[in-house]
């Protein structure tokens, strides 16, 4: 595959990427933590949206923010 051979490189280059051909041998761990770090971020600030969602003109017609958010959840709070 393309690319060419590799070639020498400096090695007092210091890369926060990890440098020239880095194959971290733990590589799939340090994507699941990653993954799982984003994920819980995402769930964070989906709640904390969802917690303070307030629609003061109600929609015209169903939106999907309606099944999660508080405000659509009792029929009496309309």
């Amino acid at each position: 595959m393309g690319g060419g051979a590799r070639y020498p490189y400096p090695k007092f280059v210091w890369s926060p990427a990890g440098g020239w051909w880095t194959r971290p041998s733990n590589w799939r761990s340090n994507t699941a933590i990653a993954f799982g770090g984003i994920l819980a971020i995402t769930y964070g600030v989906w709640t904390v949206s969802a917690e303070k969602e307030y629609r003061p003109i109600p929609p015209n017609r169903p939106i999907p923010s309606m099944r999660w958010a508080k405000q659509y959840q009792n029929p009496e709070s309309k």
